[in-house]
């Protein structure tokens, strides 16, 4: 295994203890950011720590994240961290939230941990290296995308179709929802992580921020699958996302798209 990506499963168990410890507490302190999203205590201790290991570990290399800012897309080497992924349901006491690690080189992601303690499951990839999951029933296993090959047959998700409907894409999503077999809102990471493993077929966000997709990107494409924008550019600094198996992708971002 690559060492970045020893490293990136070190700070995921890091910051496994930090949430788990946290994740319906009594004395939970829960604010809320300019934008009225939410975020805990928990969030800042995962992100501080995280930033203390690799600044310890990898002194040279640049760090953004979710709660205390940075860059890296000019950098050689960076670190994008989204502490807890689902904020809201980790202050809810719903189990469907993780922390997302990423690694960039040269602005493109080679390394990815999604790491989610309440449900009993990490996924992780790296370049070159296949993607994985764990669980605790299991030692990991590969893991790749369906083979699903028609939009009709397809089984599709999204975050929260309200955000459409804020951006005035509300009948955008309905019609790519009309034209896939089945649909639901798993949500967040959940849902890329199933596209990953061949559960789902399609995953859509029509908002995303940088640290939400950067480690997803190496787990869906090491899998088999895609991860774009709307606008069908491979990033995932371009405020949306689509995910797919990659054979159902063009299809849906002609009805999705933008």
């Amino acid at each position: 295994m690559h060492p970045d990506l020893e490293l990136a499963l070190r700070l995921a168990d890091t910051a496994d203890a930090i949430t788990l410890a946290r994740f319906r507490a009594t004395d939970l302190r829960v604010t809320r950011k300019p934008d009225r999203t939410p975020v805990t205590d928990a969030d800042t201790a995962v992100e501080d720590a995280l930033r203390g290991a690799i600044a310890t570990e990898r002194p040279g290399d640049a760090v953004l994240g979710e709660e205390r800012g940075g860059a890296v897309a000019d950098a050689e080497r960076g670190w994008v961290i989204d502490p807890i992924d689902g904020t809201k349901n980790f202050s809810r006491g719903m189990p469907v939230w993780a922390t997302l690690i990423a690694l960039t080189v040269r602005g493109e992601p080679v390394a990815g941990v999604a790491s989610a303690p309440a449900l009993g499951r990490r996924w992780w990839a790296a370049r070159g290296e296949g993607a994985w999951s764990s669980d605790p029933s299991g030692p990991p296993r590969r893991i790749g995308v369906s083979g699903i090959g028609e939009l009709a047959d397809a089984y599709l998700s999204t975050t929260d179709v309200k955000t459409f409907a804020e951006l005035g894409r509300r009948d955008d999503y309905l019609r790519l929802v009309d034209a896939c077999w089945e649909t639901r809102a798993f949500g967040d990471f959940w849902m890329y992580c199933l596209v990953a493993e061949g559960v789902l077929d399609l995953a859509v966000d029509a908002a995303a921020n940088p640290w939400d997709l950067a480690a997803l990107v190496p787990i869906l494409t090491e899998a088999g699958g895609a991860l774009t924008d709307l606008s069908g550019t491979a990033t995932f600094t371009g405020g949306d996302g689509l995910a797919s198996n990659g054979a159902v992708h063009g299809a849906a971002l002609a009805i999705v798209g933008r």
